[in-house]
């Protein structure tokens, strides 16, 4: 997770919402990403997505079954549901996300017993920490916009 966390603040240190992702393969990281929206203008750069696609290519396959993705808050419908077609084995997230989380929080898209794959999900693992630098970035980008108003 500390290299999720690294990637997250590097994230949010080019103004991107911070959420980093990294892909582990037998003990051995093969991808690592953060989110870059903003960067790319594509609505599906999401870290969780990246390092799919960066797995994919590493590896020369799409199936990453034997893989477990590390990634700072609770995934999204879309990247849980590419958590799921990819066929990763398993699920490492730091802090939910009450309001897009597809794992616990609204929906359980990785395990959902109707697709023909599920994940094991490991949740909470330096959630504080996690949470936290998410929460200073859009502290900052609200007072940000508070100044620009006044």
């Amino acid at each position: 997770m500390e290299l999720a966390l690294a990637e997250a603040k590097q994230a949010a240190a080019e103004g991107e919402v911070p959420i980093g992702a990294i892909l582990v393969l037998a003990g051995e990281v093969i991808a690592a990403a953060h989110n870059r929206r903003e960067t790319d203008q594509d609505a599906t750069a999401h870290a969780e997505m990246l390092v799919i696609q960066a797995g994919c290519r590493k590896l020369g396959r799409w199936r990453l079954s034997g893989t477990t993705m590390f990634v700072t808050i609770e995934p999204c419908p879309m990247c849980a549901g590419a958590l799921v077609m990819s066929r990763i084995d398993r699920l490492v997230y730091g802090s939910p996300d009450s309001r897009a989380g597809a794992v616990e929080s609204i929906f359980n898209v990785v395990q959902h017993p109707a697709l023909n794959h599920r994940l094991v999900v490991t949740a909470g693992v330096r959630q504080e920490e996690c949470a936290a630098v998410i929460q200073a970035f859009f502290r900052e980008r609200r007072r940000s916009a508070a100044n620009d108003n006044a």
